[in-house]
């Protein structure tokens, strides 16, 4: 009994092609909306937490001043760190993998009659452990560089590019201004980082050599910390601070002029932020669906007045109210399912499309999708369930009379 509903089911679909096209757009656009934007929603999730991650492995980055509150806050002026904050840190803080002190400027960087404006970055060969990020060729400063404060320089990818071109730095002199500089290595490409960055457009120097040199003075602007895998973040983050008070004699109760951001943190932040918006989108997305689930109720309802006197030929000759019941469930829900699939493939080309536009990965998520398919069918039976059971009470006689 039931084979032969279904099969009356899709033969009336089939008669009706246009019209069941039409009726199951709505279930279409909505469960290809809410796909589209999950998996769009997840893989900018993905992508900006690897942005951040790229930033370093564990990370910690302890910077005078307190910390901005909110986009484009402010930080209070404080007294700057020197290289034996640095240096204490990596003594008296257990755990770490590398500590870096930092300071930076932008300056033109000049090699024969090609120039280009990007940071110069004064600190250690502990930077490129905490960044995690290898050369690409060539190689570190060496002791005796760091020490003495030579101008030895590593490039990034895109300093090398708008200077060099295809032709290889290595050896090369470039000039920081007036200052001349010998390249001994070029980094590996990183890319973008949070916020547009590009993370190639760098020149590193010995920090001695950029206190000396440009900066006149002792200072380091941050101070980069990786945490050994492992060993958690938090404990380290607390420990540094507890430490730099006392080296700056902060007495119990008075506010920190410095802070230390876990970058692990914002991962989490920016991770819950994304998450949230994605989670909004699906939900305005899936109105659509209940939209189309109107639009199946309205059409079945015409259907059932269009084949009253089919109806109660059906009643007449002995059908059941449940048979009669069952095969508009089943032309209803059938109509929704098909829609379903059909969103499915939009949605996933869509999302698929709108990843490579947006140079987000594609993060396919095999629950929304079996969530949508199921959401779709639930729509037919609620909103098929009314026009089947009109269909299964008329009165046999009155349905034969109907014209």
């Amino acid at each position: 009994m039931f084979r032969e509903t279904v099969s009356l089911a899709l033969r009336e679909i089939r008669r009706n092609a246009l019209r069941s096209s039409l009726t199951i757009l709505g279930i279409v656009i909505g469960v290809a909306a809410v796909i589209t934007m999950v998996t769009l929603g997840g893989g900018a999730t993905v992508h900006v937490s690897n942005q951040i991650k790229s930033l370093g492995s564990n990370l910690l980055n302890v910077r005078p001043g307190q910390q901005p509150r909110g986009p484009g806050g402010a930080r209070q002026s404080a007294e700057p760190f020197e290289v034996s904050d640095a240096e204490a840190i990596a003594r008296e803080i257990s755990g770490l993998a590398a500590v870096a002190p930092t300071a930076s400027r932008v300056m033109l960087a000049i090699h024969a009659d090609a120039n280009w404006s990007t940071s110069v970055i004064g600190t250690d060969n502990a930077y490129f452990v905490v960044r995690d990020w290898p050369l690409a060729s060539g190689r570190p400063f060496t002791e005796g560089e760091e020490r003495a404060g030579s101008m030895a320089c590593i490039v990034g990818a895109t300093v090398r590019q708008k200077l060099f071109g295809a032709s290889d730095p290595l050896d090369a002199s470039i000039r920081l201004g007036g200052l001349a500089c010998q390249v001994v290595g070029l980094l590996a490409a990183k890319g973008q980082a949070t916020f547009g960055m590009d993370q190639d457009d760098v020149v590193v120097i010995p920090l001695r050599a950029f206190q000396r040199r440009i900066a006149g003075n002792q200072y380091v602007d941050a101070i980069l910390v990786s945490v050994r895998d492992g060993v958690s973040t938090s404990k380290a983050q607390s420990d540094i601070a507890r430490l730099l008070r006392e080296r700056r004699r902060l007495v119990p109760g008075e506010e920190a002029d410095f802070h230390v951001m876990d970058m692990q943190q914002i991962v989490s932040a920016v991770s819950g932020t994304t998450q949230t918006m994605t989670a909004l989108l699906g939900a305005v997305a899936a109105v659509s669906l209940l939209v189309g689930g109107i639009g199946i109720m309205n059409i079945m309802l015409v259907s059932v007045t269009e084949r009253t006197r089919e109806i109660g030929v059906r009643l007449a000759i002995g059908a059941m109210e449940r048979e009669v019941l069952l095969q508009f469930l089943v032309e209803a829900v059938t109509l929704s399912l098909f829609g379903g699939i059909a969103g499915i493939v939009l949605g996933l080309g869509t999302a698929l499309a709108g990843a490579a536009a947006l140079n987000v990965p594609f993060v396919f998520n095999p629950w929304i999708v079996l969530v949508a398919f199921l959401f779709s069918g639930a729509v037919g039976v609620v909103f098929g369930y009314f026009p089947a059971r009109k269909a299964a009470q008329l009165n046999p006689i009155d349905a034969l009379r109907h014209e």
